[in-house]
């Protein structure tokens, strides 16, 4: 049974230090990536869900909470879920850490697989 995700190669582990964030580019699609203090990696779309803002523009602080610049809504930048307010989510890509580099699984705008 072959893995019926596609990892794709975003950067070295060394290019983004922990406890820091950055977006990055991998073909025309863009992702944040969230090194978590402790050593996990989280990948986000890179906007906020409110109404679209850059998520780099914000704020990363020593707790894990990733605040966006235009409304200060916050997020967990562990799991994505709303901290202020609750009820919403950063959209995550699929990550893994793996030979010192980072890969994310995009979604595919194609076709639907059905079973």
């Amino acid at each position: 049974m072959g893995d019926s995700q596609n990892f794709h190669k975003v950067c070295s582990l060394d290019d983004i230090w922990e406890g820091e964030m950055d977006v990055f580019e991998v073909g025309d699609q863009e992702v944040l990536l969230v090194h978590i203090e402790g050593g996990g990696v989280r990948a986000y779309v890179p906007v906020c869900p409110h109404q679209d803002h850059p998520l780099i523009e914000g704020d990363l602080d020593g707790k894990c909470i990733l605040t966006c610049s235009a409304h200060l809504w916050q997020f967990s930048a562990d799991s994505g879920e709303g901290v202020n307010p609750t009820g919403v989510s950063l959209n995550a890509y699929p990550v893994k850490v793996e030979d010192g580099a980072v890969f994310v699984v995009f979604p595919t705008a194609s076709k639907a697989v059905n079973a």
